[in-house]
């Protein structure tokens, strides 16, 4: 393929390095991966960091690769079909299986929104006092009206930038408090394993916030919005000499998302680490409480960034869950979908991200606690993620589903290995609870 056959960047066609530059490659992968760091993935870094040091942050170069590749897949799948996962499973597996799994990401999607605009509402209130309960009904419909009324591609580059401005925020924290780094080093490069059970529980939590069934979501379905958003582009299976260069711009994309999630969950853990471990605060419950903890012990800057990064994670995140529900839901009803299309052609759509959210400001309301709510959207999406991860697997060697872009051996181990550590990591956390 000539430099002249490039299709725009919407189909995936850009090669690193080329006037448009790197942003401009960049997108599902970034998004998604920034969007990983929610306010309850913030609370589960911190409380990790808190309660066991340093000595946890190798999970997240363990993580990475697993991250990787099966967000690969994800987008793969996607970008080759022209369908998001739920669609392909519609049309190639049975409709029970489908109907169970869309019915998972609903409500696993709809409590983490909940819980992630109550976190962001006690962030605001942190920094500046006020009603807990007048910001989470603002959150919600700022977060609601960004989907609705704003176009997919002025939304997708608020987005992008907005992943960049977390980076900055949760960085900014590790720069301000004292950090011994030779041991840092040591936690992140040399493995520490614990016999203690409350350790166990800690490393299926991070995995179960790293890999979660709304990013797989999520990144196929933005795959397939780049596609539609771009005339000349189309599914590579109707267009396979757009296929080498679409896939270079996933795994870049890809690497880079999951590099940005890690690299923010691994500042939580070492800020965290230095300074709430160090003092002997290890019990963290929420991101909020993180916050609020940093105060004291590491000074008012450490503590209000550390807060302005929460509410930017919801603003980032709370879309991200809202939407990739609405994807799975239409992709299964076949309504017309799509962030790109405008409210009145996809009516269904819209309303389910609406209702989502709206849901997620009424459990706000509720006597049901934002802990409980997050332990019952982890274990659902613990449910969820081994049978979506597996499924997506078989996918990927189906002729049927992929035409001639079978996932290669390499990627497809790794994707295996990494639905064999989700299913390993959701017994573990049965087990846990029966405990």
């Amino acid at each position: 393929m000539t430099v002249q056959d490039t299709p725009p960047r919407a189909a995936g066609g850009n090669r690193p390095g080329n006037k448009q530059g790197l942003l401009s490659v960049l997108g599902p992968g970034l998004i998604t991966g920034a969007s990983d760091d929610d306010p309850s993935g913030i609370a589960t870094y911190s409380q990790a960091g808190a309660q066991f040091g340093f000595a946890i942050s190798w999970t997240m170069l363990f993580s990475y690769p697993l991250m990787v590749a099966i967000q690969e897949i994800s987008a793969r799948i996607g970008r080759t079909t022209g369908r998001g996962i739920a669609g392909n499973i519609r049309r190639h597996y049975p409709n029970w299986m489908l109907q169970g799994i869309v019915l998972l990401v609903l409500a696993a999607n709809t409590i983490n929104i909940g819980a992630d605009i109550g976190a962001m509402a006690d962030a605001i209130r942190l920094l500046i006092g006020g009603p807990h309960l007048a910001y989470v009904v603002a959150i919600g419909a700022v977060s609601a009206a960004l989907q609705i009324f704003v176009t997919y591609e002025r939304y997708a580059v608020f987005l992008k930038w907005l992943t960049l401005a977390l980076f900055a925020y949760y960085f900014g924290t590790v720069m301000v408090v004292r950090v011994p780094w030779g041991e840092a080093v040591r936690g992140l490069l040399i493995p520490t394993v614990s016999g203690d059970p409350a350790f166990w529980t800690t490393v299926v939590a991070i995995l179960g916030t790293t890999i979660s069934p709304y990013l797989f979501f999520w990144q196929a379905s933005q795959e397939v919005e780049e596609v539609r958003a771009d005339p000349a582009a189309q599914p590579l299976v109707k267009s396979p000499s757009q296929a080498a260069q679409a896939f270079d711009r996933i795994r870049l994309d890809t690497c880079i998302g999951m590099a940005f999630s890690n690299l923010v969950a691994l500042a939580i853990i070492v800020t965290t680490a230095a300074t709430l471990h160090a003092h002997g605060i290890v019990d963290i419950e929420t991101s909020s409480q993180a916050a609020s903890a940093l105060r004291p012990v590491a000074g008012e800057f450490a503590s209000t960034v550390f807060a302005l990064g929460i509410i930017g994670t919801g603003l980032l995140a709370v879309p991200v869950l809202a939407g990739s529900a609405a994807y799975a839901l239409a992709e299964a009803r076949k309504w017309p979908d799509g962030l790109a299309r405008k409210p009145r052609k996809a009516k269904a759509f819209y309303a389910t991200i609406a209702a989502a959210t709206l849901v997620g400001v009424l459990i706000n309301f509720s006597p049901v606690s934002p802990i409980k709510a997050l332990y019952w959207s982890a274990v659902i999406n613990g449910v969820a993620a081994a049978p979506i991860m597996a499924m997506m697997m078989h996918m990927t060697a189906n002729p049927k589903v992929m035409g001639k872009f079978r996932v290669h051996d390499g990627l497809r181990t790794v994707g295996w290995c990494a639905t064999a550590v989700m299913a390993v990591a959701v017994v573990g956390m049965f087990v846990g609870m029966v405990r």
